[in-house]
């Protein structure tokens, strides 16, 4: 039987085999015959007998772990679930019953190819991309794949559907719409709160402080701390709501899914298209970035561990920014008079010294205006 590879050496020493059928010639990369020599023999046996080296790759990669030539994507999905919980492992769950994944949850890893993914890829929908992804780098980080499936920069991207926040005039269609007195709160503290449906629907009495007048609760999905400020329309809410236990006794034991079919429905209903519960954060964050709130504190407000995160979310307004003469008419017209201290530190002064006391009106009100700048507003 005549060998696929043969081997020849050049004259400068290094050993090359060379296709037989397609004259491709490849470098060995060492100057050993017998190196070479054991080398182009393992290339012909590998053409030859395909089963038989696949069973040796498991003998030797059963040494090394003994459950490697085992373990398949259904236990990978298993072991990474049991490091979720609450909110996050009930969206792993989900991901767990995706009729796309099902073509390849007894497949071992040390078999999957590229093909066996893609074909899962379009299958599935954005969701699968997403989970798919992080079940395989999962897989990767623990050793368990040998090398990856797809590389990072060959994944399919991942496209969402646009996105955006709900206006003031569909909210108040909606508001005015809704007869359900709890289903009408939630939706207006949805508004006022910025908060995800889930987190919203599960608040309690005990997480309003009404002597700080301030709303505080850990996020379902992340465990992020989320802290609000409210005022008197959010007081005016909260006074409908139970004084103690859940504040929507109802929403909270109904599935995501199914509060957000049921608002669905009312969108439809009033002809507001391009909205989902998720709009609120969306909306939320535009109107913080738009009238100049600061980021942190809208950060903190929404729960967002992350800046990048939190910008995503407020992406849809582009504010305007003043100039300085726009800036000082602007605080002339809401009566703030700059305040002038006396012997300011700064580099390169004489005398290092605290400034001194500015002396104020009555009932003044120092603010921040700008880096490094203070304001006093005149109260009426």
């Amino acid at each position: 039987m005549k060998l696929k590879y043969r081997l020849f050496r050049r004259q400068n020493g290094i050993y090359f085999c060379e296709n037989r059928t397609t004259h491709q010639q490849q470098s060995l990369r060492t100057k050993n015959r017998a190196e070479a020599t054991r080398l182009i023999n393992a290339k012909n046996e590998a053409q030859e007998n395909p089963l038989l080296n696949r069973q040796i790759a498991h003998a030797y990669l059963a040494v090394v772990d003994p459950e490697m030539i085992k373990r398949n994507w259904r236990y990978t999905l298993d072991e990474l679930i049991k490091t979720k919980y609450d909110e996050n492992a009930r969206r792993w769950g989900i991901f767990a019953k995706d009729k796309a994944l099902a073509a390849i949850l007894d497949l071992p890893l040390i078999e999957t190819r590229a093909e066996h993914f893609l074909a899962v890829l379009n299958a599935g929908k954005v969701s699968t991309n997403v989970f798919l992804r992080r079940l395989h780098n999962f897989a990767l980080g623990f050793g368990w794949l040998l090398a990856p499936v797809i590389p990072p920069r060959q994944w399919p991207k991942v496209r969402f559907r646009p996105k955006r926040g709900i206006t003031l005039e569909e909210h108040t269609k909606i508001v005015e719409r809704e007869l359900n007195p709890e289903r009408r709160a939630f939706y207006q503290l949805l508004w006022e709160l910025g908060g995800s449906q889930g987190d919203i629907a599960r608040l309690n009495a005990e997480d309003v402080d009404w002597a700080k007048r301030g709303i505080s609760y850990a996020r379902a999905k992340t465990g992020q701390p989320a802290r609000v400020r409210f005022d008197e329309s959010v007081e005016e809410i909260l006074r409908t709501r139970p004084s103690q236990g859940p504040l929507f006794p109802y929403l909270r034991t109904v599935r995501a899914g199914d509060r957000a079919t049921e608002f669905r429905q009312r969108c439809k209903g009033l002809g507001i298209e391009g909205v989902t519960l998720h709009s609120y954060r969306y909306s939320w964050a535009e109107r913080a970035r738009e009238c100049g709130y600061p980021e942190r504190l809208a950060q903190e407000a929404l729960g967002h561990g992350s800046k990048a995160v939190h910008r995503a979310y407020a992406k849809g307004v582009n504010p305007e920014h003043m100039t300085i003469g726009e800036w000082k008419k602007r605080q002339a017209a809401l009566n703030v008079i700059p305040v002038q201290f006396k012997n300011p530190g700064c580099a390169g002064a004489e005398h290092n010294q605290e400034p001194a006391a500015p002396t104020l009106p009555l009932g003044a009100a120092v603010s921040s205006v700008g880096s490094g700048s203070t304001a006093v507003s005149i109260g009426a």
